[in-house]
């Protein structure tokens, strides 16, 4: 009796091992497990796109926006994606969540930045022309309020009204000026074709 149930234990121990290694490794939840690898891969506005609900330019195409992230400007990393739009065009808030400041900046002229509600991204609107009237800092927003109106402040060039936008995500502080640069160019690509 003994010996059947250790050569039982022996044989369950071996069928389950090799079916553990048909499953992940090569068989029926393979596709799940490389998803998942392919997750963990991925920088942090891939994986979290779906924060990103909105475009901040109403009727936006693929053919409107091209990956300038990793361009150099003035000797620097761009870490941004410029869309080109005329001087006036309405700037939407790109998730819910709140205004953290407004800025005046010598390169981004009238800038925005924007927290979303579990204050973990940064979104950065840059080269307004002006504010949507009566926006303050603490304002909350929801996805889709108009926010600001393309422009060329800052070191933007008069004949090239564009709006520059950023995504960080943010540190611990939680600081406005602080935060890792993601490429924005997948997220944006993401919302505008659902």
């Amino acid at each position: 009796m003994r010996r059947a149930a250790i050569t039982f234990l022996i044989g369950f121990f071996f069928g389950a091992v090799c079916l553990y290694a048909f499953l992940w490794s090569g068989g029926v939840l393979s596709p799940y497990l490389s998803r998942v690898r392919a997750d963990a891969t991925r920088p942090p506005v891939a994986r979290a796109h779906a924060a990103l609900l909105g475009s901040p330019i109403a009727g936006l195409t693929p053919a409107n926006l091209h990956d300038t992230f990793a361009q150099e400007r003035d000797g620097r990393r761009h870490e941004a994606i410029d869309i080109m739009e005329p001087r006036g065009t309405e700037v939407h808030a790109v998730v819910d969540g709140a205004i953290e400041k407004l800025f005046l900046s010598k390169a981004g002229g009238n800038t925005i930045y924007q927290f979303d509600i579990p204050r973990e991204y940064c979104y950065y609107y840059a080269h307004l022309d002006r504010y949507a009237s009566g926006l303050h800092e603490g304002m909350p927003v929801k996805q889709g309020d108009l926010i600001g109106y393309v422009g060329s402040t800052g070191d933007a060039s008069p004949e090239a009204p564009h709006l520059h936008f950023e995504i960080h995500v943010l540190g611990p502080e939680k600081q406005w000026w602080k935060g890792t640069a993601v490429n924005p160019y997948p997220a944006l690509l993401a919302a505008i074709a659902e």
